[in-house]
């Protein structure tokens, strides 16, 4: 499992190549955040460094050419902004809140993005089509950890990945939810964000066997009573 730290000059170097989709990307997130309130973090720079940047650093981490699940969509990080780095990769983008499933559809389209999007929750989707599809699943400051992976882990199929991108470490309390959910290997990545715009951390779990069929048990039991 690779668990390098992030190269934040590759990542700025990636971002410059693609100057006119990124803009293009941050001048629907403006348009639309105005109406909808998408993220509280608007601002150029700290769009570019704390969404685009942090979104990127774990652009290594996803096979090449893998289907990918990502939790709790949003304003679409870091799935847009993988998806204008890595036009290998494609995305179904679950969301439950249909004004942010509606910006996605946008940028999905204005875009030409390889992506899906798919209104519903993923504690419910988990049980129908999409249970063990992905090779791999993604989310970005949804839950908690220990919570996070039960709605995360029953969507990777056997030898597939979970990342988790999070804001301070977690390892202890998700590791319990993460064996009872099938995960395997674990592995931690502290980094510091560019211009002091603070510290994150990814975390990497591979998918060693499939998930017990009750999980994930729905109804916001993840919530309220986590693994």
């Amino acid at each position: 499992m690779q668990t390098a730290l992030p190269d934040f000059g590759r990542i700025a170097a990636c971002i410059e190549e693609r100057r006119g989709r990124f803009e293009a990307f941050y001048a629907l997130l403006r348009a639309y955040n105005a109406r909808f309130n998408l993220t509280s973090i608007i601002e150029e720079e700290e769009v570019y460094v704390k969404h685009f940047c942090d979104s990127l650093a774990g652009m290594d981490l996803f096979p090449a050419g893998a289907s990918v699940a990502e939790v709790g969509s949003g304003a679409g990080f870091p799935s847009v902004p993988l998806m204008l780095a890595r036009e290998d990769l494609s995305f179904t983008l679950i969301e439950s809140t249909g004004k942010k499933c509606r910006f996605l559809e946008t940028a999905v389209r204005e875009l030409g993005l390889k992506a899906e999007v798919v209104c519903g929750r993923a504690e419910d989707l988990a049980r129908g089509d999409l249970r063990e599809k992905f090779g791999v699943c993604c989310a970005r400051a949804v839950a908690r950890l220990d919570t996070l992976a039960e709605y995360c882990m029953p969507l990777v199929k056997k030898g597939g990945l979970f990342i988790a991108y999070k804001g301070a470490g977690e390892m202890e309390t998700g590791r319990r939810a993460v064996e009872i959910l099938g995960g395997g290997a674990m592995k931690e990545i502290s980094y510091d964000l560019p211009r002091g715009y603070g510290k994150r951390t990814l975390f990497l779990v591979e998918k060693a066997r499939p998930t017990p069929p009750k999980y994930p048990r729905g109804n916001g039991a993840e919530r309220r009573s986590p693994l």
